[in-house]
């Protein structure tokens, strides 16, 4: 038994570090095709990630938000619920958080947590909706969300035209007192955008392990997930650990947008279209095996592929379209995790001859 278990905590490891590995090898396929140096188009990619003080802190700001929206999916996934509407939610908690920047005269002692924890319970909110609907009508979470991110894009870019305009298709600034900008990390990388965000998700991520793993309603959470039939017969409130599931999931995804608003930013835009971190974050939960620690490992991954991708274009010419492709097969890789096993498997079966 314990040797399942643990082969089964490898095959977690390798998985995603076949897929990525998989990924980049099938990316270099495609530049070769396209008439590209995979070489040379990979090493520009990666001095864009890590070859400077400056590309690692960009990578680990652009893996803040992606972070905690990957860790409200595994949140909600690891309960049993799909939370797709990590998007919509990401974008009511980053304009709470912008309303509450700009909004109150604060010390930044009070200003900073209070427009922090006002973006948590704004996603949670949000996430509230579909999670009362599956449990009290059992209407799928999935189409409940989907149509909760379109209003959520359309009714923060009309309150912040209504409300908040500062012009050029923007809000407000918010005020330094609550500001996560750091010049101590933005000298320490060579003035990249890297602020204190990143305690802030380190922190959610330990908070999701700790609920999930460490406590009597994490249990009841998981359980639910797994048989909701046997937890009612168990004496579980089945529908109360739907609601409370979604809108703990909600509340991470309103914290990725806290990070944007707070932190990258410090106002928020008049979005015509979603700004893609939420669905990302689906990738990255299913990259990091739904674990925390693996999250974060996937999102920095991520967002250095993401922040790397336009030197790359610079650099050598290959389209940084190119990068969202890879993405794309990595995720397609990951999900077929069964194929990959089955290598392994008999790879493993060989050496072992």
């Amino acid at each position: 038994m314990n040797k399942l278990v643990e082969n089964e905590r490898v095959m977690m490891i390798l998985i995603p570090v076949v897929s990525a590995i998989l990924g980049l090898i099938a990316g270099a396929v495609i530049m070769l095709l396209g008439g590209y140096d995979p070489m040379l188009g990979y090493q520009s990619l990666f001095d864009g990630m890590f070859g400077t003080p400056k590309a690692i802190g960009e990578t680990i700001r652009a893996m803040t938000p992606l972070a905690l929206a990957g860790i409200a999916v595994a949140f909600a996934y690891k309960t049993g619920l799909f939370n797709i509407g990590v998007e919509g939610q990401l974008l009511v908690g980053w304009l709470a958080s912008v309303w509450v920047g700009y909004a109150f005269d604060l010390p930044a002692v009070i200003h900073i947590p209070l427009a922090v924890l006002v973006a948590a319970a704004a996603g949670a909110v949000w996430a509230f909706i579909p999670g009362f609907l599956k449990a009290k009508f059992h209407v799928h979470e999935v189409i409940v969300s989907i149509m909760m991110n379109y209003i959520a894009l359309y009714t923060t870019s009309s309150l912040i035209r209504t409300y908040l305009y500062a012009g050029n298709e923007k809000s407000y600034d918010i005020k330094e007192s609550a500001s996560l900008a750091s010049s101590f990390l933005a000298q320490l990388t060579d003035n990249s955008r890297l602020h204190y965000g990143i305690l802030i998700t380190i922190a959610a991520a330990i908070v999701m392990w700790f609920i999930l793993n460490k406590t009597a309603k994490g249990f009841e959470l998981r359980a639910v997930g797994f048989n909701q039939h046997a937890s009612q017969y168990a004496g579980m409130n089945v529908g109360r650990n739907i609601v409370l599931s979604m809108a703990i999931s909600g509340a991470f995804a309103g914290l990725a947008g806290a990070m944007e608003g707070l932190g990258t930013f410090q106002y928020m835009g008049t979005f015509t279209a979603f700004t893609g971190t939420g669905f990302d974050g689906i990738a990255v939960a299913l990259l990091g095996a739904n674990s925390a620690i693996g999250i974060l490992l996937a999102s920095f991954f991520f967002g250095g592929l993401q922040t790397a991708a336009p030197q790359m274009n610079f650099m050598t010419g290959v389209p940084s379209e190119l990068i969202q492709i890879v993405i794309a097969l990595i995720i397609f890789f990951v999900a077929s995790s069964y194929l990959i096993r089955w290598v392994l498997g008999r790879a493993g079966k060989g050496g072992a001859k």
